[in-house]
């Protein structure tokens, strides 16, 4: 670990919202159980649909692709679990819109029959671009925001000074990527590894998270004594302030420069990657695995058990909620997103995405 970082930067604004998160932080990460149905649409992303590669009545393996990436910017679609496809038809999806659009239904068979998987441990022996393909072809996407595929932010035309791992969360209820650090920090940190290997080893590798997360702070600083991988990375803890997590303001928090309107940060050598999305880097790559699940926050007034879920894509949305002791009685507004940042979702019928990273009722 290199020399802590003496100065950190502030950006013009920001509030202090009540942070609402130690609800949803009282156990670990749970696995959400297994859905009657999976109802997965085919863009999930920025950038275009996927294509679907299967038909109804077909048997499929656990992270089988079922719909393949249209374009550079798009990314493929895999079977969360293993069992039948019953259906490629509008259902309503996760989107401010309410309206449907083209997804896969796949019925569950319970035995989590996987394809082969292939881990490549020994990543740094690989080509990047070889990697590059790799998190390409497991669908793995902004999970902390907008949704853009990874690989295509991986592989910038301007050289890489700076690694940012977001790890700030820094809105109100939404604590997915606290407890994913708290619980996985090294399989994180051999993330950001692969994350560097990639970028042509950045001079600077930082990891950016707010005041209010201790044990993740602890967590960061122990798996980093402990663990050998060939980066540097340093944890900069910075003022709980929203909104601290945007991409921007990460930026100028941690670096002291503005990204201009219209340009990206890669332009000034900057590339910012989510905490979550970096944990499914780390799994595509050194354990052979595709993205079919997230961690995701569930909680609000209307959750008697909220907390944290490993919840497979696709995943009716009122399944999940019935996990955390959903009493509709008591709802008011469903929210898809945090409070500031979300959106009303007026069917809960509608599936949990790969940029789900939290639901309030």
């Amino acid at each position: 670990m290199n020399q802590p970082r003496q100065k950190i930067w502030n950006f013009h604004g920001g509030i202090h919202p009540p942070e609402n998160k130690a609800q949803s932080l009282q156990g670990g990460i749970a696995p959400a159980s297994l859905p009657e149905r999976l109802v997965l649409p085919l863009n999930q992303h920025i950038g275009n649909p996927a294509e679907v590669t299967v038909k109804p009545g077909d048997k499929v393996l656990k992270g089988q692709k079922i719909a393949e990436a249209t374009g550079l910017v798009s990314a493929p679609v895999h079977a969360p679990t293993s069992g039948t496809i019953t259906g490629i038809e509008d259902h309503t999806i996760a989107h401010p819109s309410g309206l449907a659009a083209p997804c896969i239904i796949l019925r569950p068979d319970g035995q989590e029959q996987w394809i082969e998987r292939q881990s490549r441990e020994t990543y740094r022996q690989q080509q990047p671009e070889e990697l590059l393909n790799l998190i390409r072809e497991a669908g793995i996407i902004g999970m902390g925001g907008a949704g853009f595929p990874s690989a295509v932010k991986l592989n910038p035309t301007h050289k890489i000074n700076t690694l940012i791992i977001n790890a700030a969360e820094c809105e109100p209820y939404i604590t997915a990527d606290d407890a994913l650090i708290r619980e996985r920090a090294a399989d994180i940190l051999r993330g950001i590894d692969i994350l560097a290997y990639i970028l042509g080893e950045p001079a600077d590798i930082l990891i950016g998270i707010e005041d209010n997360k201790p044990e993740a702070i602890t967590a960061l600083g122990a798996a980093i004594a402990e663990n050998a991988v060939e980066s540097a990375i340093e944890v900069v803890v910075i003022p709980t302030k929203y909104p601290s997590g945007g991409e921007k303001q990460l930026i100028q928090i941690l670096t002291g420069q503005e990204v201009p309107s219209g340009q990206l940060p890669s332009e000034l050598g900057i590339v910012c990657q989510n905490v979550g999305s970096t944990h499914a880097i780390y799994r595509a790559i050194c354990q052979g695995e595709p993205l079919l699940s997230r961690i995701t926050t569930v909680s609000g007034k209307a959750c008697s058990a909220p907390g944290n879920f490993e919840v497979l894509i696709g995943t009716p949305v009122a399944h999940l909620l019935a996990q955390a002791g959903f009493e509709e009685t008591h709802c008011q507004r469903l929210i898809m997103g945090g409070p500031m940042m979300g959106f009303t979702l007026n069917n809960p019928k509608a599936p949990v995405i790969k940029t789900t990273n939290c639901l309030l009722a």
